[in-house]
Parts: C-alpha cells; structure tokens; sequence
C-alpha cells in the first residue's frame, strides 16, 4: 500500500448546480441518514429470518417454499437496482428514493395480510425490487457529492450502519414474531419505511440538479448500460464487490448447519458467532476509513485482496485438522469476512470513478452484480453438500476470483497504477450517444 492518496478527497459539485463545493466534513446526520437508507434491503431480509419457520406452518407450505421468499427478494433487489439506476440519473435522486420507500411500505403491508405462500413470495419479490431504490440512491449520492479516497470514507462510514443489520435485525425480528407473530415482522418494516419517508421528504436535499441529468428518455435511458459493460475495467471492478458479497453470503447460507449441526452449538451460541463476525465486518469498515485518508483506494483494495486470498486458504487447515473446534473455525472466519470491510467500498468507489454524470446507472450495475453473483454462488454451498468443508472451498474459490479479476483485468498491479485506474473517460461522441449531460463530475 504505497499509493499516496490526494492531499483531499475531490467532493462532487454541490446541489445547486453552480461551481460551489459542498464540505467534506459530512455532519453526522447525513451520515445516519444514508447509512439508515442504505441498511433498508439487509434489514427487510434480515429481520425476516427468525419468522421463516413460523411462516412455513402458518401458510401450511415447505420450508423450501418458506424459504424462496428470501429468494425472490434477491431476484427482485437484482432487477430494481437496474430498473431504479438509470430512472435517477434522468429524474434525480429524491423521486425514485420517495416513491421506491412509498411502494415499500404498501407492499409491507400487503404482506401482513397475505393469503397464502404464493402470494408472499410474489409480494416479497417486489419489496426487494422497490427496496432496491435506498441502496442505489445511497451510492449515487455518495458519489454525487463526494469522489476518491473522501467517497471511500464515506462509504466505510456508512458500513458502520449497514453492518448492524445483521447483528440486530434477526433480534428484533425474532422478538417481535416471538411476542406476536410472523406477520407483525412486515407491520414493523412498514413503520420503518414510514419513518425513513419522513426523513428523506424532510432532510434529503437533490444531489443531482437537472442540469446534470440525462435528459434523453426510452431506450436511452437504458443506454448507459451498454457503456458500462464495454468498460473491461468498470465490470472487474464491479464483480469485486459481488463476489465479496458471495463470499458472505456463502458464510451465512452454510453457517447455521455448520456450526449447529457441525459443532453442536446451540441456537443461542450460534447467534453468538453469527453478532461476532458481523462485528469484525464493521471494524474493518472503520479501519478502512481511517487508511484511505492515507492510502490510495487501489493501493488498499490490492493488499486486501491478497491478505484474503491468503486468510482463505487457512480456513480448510483448520476444518480438516479440527483446529480449535468451533473456536478456530469463527476466528478464521471473522478474519476473512472482515477483509471485505476493505475490499467492498474502495472497489465500488474506483468503479463508479469516471462514471459520476450516470452514477445511478453504475451504482446499480454494481448492486445488480452484488445481489446476482451472491444469488448464484452461495447455492453451491448447499450442492456440495453442505459441511464446513463445502463453505470454505466456495469461500477460496471466491476469494481467487477475486485475485485474478483484479490482476487481469485492471491496471492494479501493473506499472504505474494509480489511485483511479480507470482513467479513459467517454469520448464527446460516446458521451452524447449514452446520454450524458456533461462531462464526469469529479
């Protein structure tokens, strides 16, 4: 990590449109705020968790049936964060963000009242459509405002937020269907949504004004799409955070047979693990704040994809040999998933880069990424049999692919790279025919 990073982070230009720069000095609240957005789609699947089996005999369906709701709220989060990116890049931040946490809150209640397992499952997949809207908004405005090792920062910041969801969503859900039933979960995350809409109409400015919009509609809307999937660099850095997520979701689909069925803890205790990692996700999101204001995001992204490569490859030693039993295996673990503190946010600042005139079009092909890729490798936990032996090698496989993406298919370990290594920008000509504006904000 030699990299220096610039003497201060680039923010974007400020909201009203003219040449004046907002403070870097992000206030806490707007911090709080986008975090609070951004931890919406973990915390509709999250808190959801304890009430499957409840949901199961309740609608007299098949765990499996109870279970591809979380499923379809995956599918849906995968096609909204592509519907919802591009519709904030023509029509600005606010809008779909309003009417993304609106439609939440109909849909949450619309499933209290569900019928049957059909139509939970439709009605989930599209919560996790409309729910799509808070994380590609957060990521945009991240990137509307801010670039650099400053919108790095930023991000690891707003992680502190997101990484609670796991660590206190599955609680209160638990305690809330404990108390009344699986149904009242979808009462507490309409009024979730209801408060967040309060938020957004009351301190939410526009980061993005109409003369930064992509004002041309149809087919063009969609157009920036195919700009970003010929930038060979663009969708390396893109992957990253997807196959980082599939890392996690790989941990959290084989975990609670691993170590309840594997090691004998009990619910209780594998709560325990489960708080702990999540835990050590939030601490390296921190630490990474504090080393971008030192380090290049790239000079970081590419120590942390090695030291994770590396960590890896410890984690079969130690379920084969049984090293510290159940001990062993959560040290290991809580190491590698927290490497994605590191890798997640400095790989999707260097992504949307050259990108900050479609940053929804891009946030959103980097959510996509992240929710498909965590959506097809994570199965394969379960195919290979479902052991601890099967969790690691597909958490290995991932962290290689990784490795090699990076290696291949941008300029990080290459002579000469530099803090943004993608630094080819749109030709007038390319820009105009994607539909831009103006010229990258940055």
């Amino acid at each position: 990590m030699s990299d220096t990073p610039p003497k201060t982070g680039s923010p974007a230009p400020a909201v009203s449109g003219n040449s004046s720069r907002v403070s870097t000095r992000t206030s806490i609240k707007y911090i709080l705020m986008l975090g609070a957005l951004a931890a919406l789609p973990a915390v509709t699947t999250d808190m959801y968790l304890p009430a499957l089996p409840q949901v199961a005999e309740d609608l007299h369906t098949s765990a499996a049936a109870a279970q591809f709701t979380l499923s379809g709220t995956l599918l849906g989060a995968a096609v909204g964060q592509l519907v919802i990116g591009p519709f904030s890049d023509r029509f600005g931040r606010r809008l779909p963000l309003i009417i993304g946490i609106s439609m939440h809150v109909v849909v949450s209640l619309l499933c209290f009242v569900a019928p049957n397992i059909g139509a939970l499952i439709v009605l989930r997949l599209l919560q996790g459509f409309f729910n799509a809207a808070a994380g590609v908004v957060s990521l945009a405005v991240v990137r509307d405002r801010f670039t650099g090792s400053t919108a790095a920062a930023m991000l690891s910041r707003l992680m502190l937020i997101i990484g609670l969801a796991p660590l206190l969503a599955p609680s209160i859900g638990g305690a809330v269907s404990g108390l009344f039933n699986w149904r009242a979960v979808f009462l507490a995350l309409a009024l979730i949504g209801v408060v967040l809409g309060v938020i957004v109409l009351r301190w939410m400015p526009e980061t993005l004004p109409p003369a930064r919009r992509r004002t041309k509609g149809g087919a063009s809307t969609f157009s920036g799409f195919r700009v970003l999937l010929r930038d060979r660099q663009f969708l390396a850095l893109a992957a990253i955070p997807g196959l980082g997520m599939a890392v996690i979701m790989s941990y959290v689909v084989g975990s609670p047979f691993v170590f309840q069925e594997g090691y004998g803890l009990s619910p209780g205790q594998y709560a325990l693990v489960f708080a702990i990692n999540g835990v050590g996700m939030v601490i390296s999101a921190q630490l990474n704040a504090w080393l971008v204001t030192r380090y290049s995001p790239m000079g970081i992204l590419r120590a942390a994809v090695i030291l994770l490569l590396g960590l890896a490859a410890l984690l079969p030693v130690i379920v084969l040999t049984g090293f510290g039993g159940a001990a062993g295996l959560t040290a290991g673990l809580w190491l590698v998933l927290a490497m994605n503190g590191f890798i997640a946010s400095n790989s999707s600042i260097l992504a949307l880069s050259d990108y900050g005139h479609m940053a929804g079009s891009a946030a959103a092909m980097i959510g996509a990424l992240q929710v498909g890729l965590a959506g097809i490798v994570s199965p394969l936990v379960g195919i290979l049999g479902g052991s601890a032996l099967a969790m690691v090698s597909v958490i290995i496989g991932c962290a290689v692919l990784i490795v090699l993406i990076l290696a291949t298919a941008t300029t990080a370990y290459r002579g000469g790279s530099s803090n943004r290594p993608n630094r080819r920008r749109l030709r007038p000509g390319a820009a105009a025919r994607a539909g831009a504006s103006i010229p990258p904000a940055s």
